[in-house]
């Protein structure tokens, strides 16, 4: 099966799984997140084994970031990821690895926050009162639609590298169509919802295309950094978890914080 091929594959079976965790909200909501992220977290420690990521704390605090989003809103995401901090430096202290704590405890908190405070706001922004259940399907089909109109429009008409040293085959023309596309889903999602109508709608759009760019280029980087291509190959065409949640990891807090912002939640 050739890439885009699998590519749509993936799409068609894992997009109905989403939406339907999101719609439900709750423990599915907590259940989906929380799988994503243990394997998430499992790609990235392959990708960074040289640095000896202290795997147990990752996964712990993740565990309680994720938890505290669900259970307590912010303040207990906040504490869940202050948490990861002794963990990783006690099994440090217990363990074995030859790195000093610096790179080990920290690729380990690297880890926790990036995947773990990531997968958590998309649980906060379900849980916006009222809207949640809007704010959260208008993220993701922003982030998709930004990641999707920004491929195929960089693969045929992409001439100008946006960061030829960091992702070859990101171009400005993508990053353009992206945005256009994250705008135009929030506009139309939100228009006549009584919820960030107007400038308010273009200005999470726009935060969303930001977000979501620098989110995939810095994947990009880590995986230029250990010279892979992906980071696993279980979705197929899409690469490992990692390669299709990458954007969200970014787009997610930035879109909370803008909804935020702007008086909601």
């Amino acid at each position: 099966m050739s890439g885009l091929a699998s590519r749509i594959v993936v799409t068609v079976v894992a997009a109905p799984i989403v939406l339907g965790a999101v719609w439900l909200g709750g423990l599915w909501m907590l259940g989906l997140a929380a799988v994503a992220a243990f394997m998430a977290l499992h790609e990235f420690a392959e990708l960074t084994r040289e640095l000896r990521p202290l795997v147990l704390a990752a996964y712990l605090g993740t565990s309680a970031v994720l938890a505290g989003a669900a259970l307590g809103g912010a303040s207990w995401l906040l504490g869940g990821f202050l948490l990861t901090f002794p963990l990783a430096f006690a099994l440090y202290g217990f363990g074995a690895t030859r790195r000093p704590a610096t790179i080990a405890v920290g690729s380990t908190i690297l880890g926790t926050g990036w995947i773990g405070l990531g997968l958590a706001c998309v649980i906060l922004l379900r849980d916006l009162p009222e809207h949640g259940r809007l704010a959260a399907f208008t993220v993701l089909l922003a982030v998709w639609a930004a990641d999707t109109l920004a491929f195929f429009v960089g693969r045929l008409v992409g001439r100008h590298k946006l960061a030829p040293r960091v992702s070859p085959g990101k171009t400005w023309e993508g990053l353009a169509a992206g945005t256009a596309a994250a705008l135009a889903v929030c506009f139309f999602a939100l228009y006549d919802q009584g919820f960030l109508e107007g400038w308010r709608s273009l200005a999470l759009g726009g935060a969303i295309a930001a977000a979501a760019a620098i989110g995939d280029l810095f994947e990009s980087a880590l995986k230029r950094d250990v010279q892979v291509k992906d980071t696993g190959r279980l979705l197929g065409g899409h690469g490992g978890i990692l390669d299709r949640i990458d954007s969200l990891l970014f787009a997610a807090p930035a879109a909370l914080y803008v909804v935020l912002a702007l008086g909601y939640g």
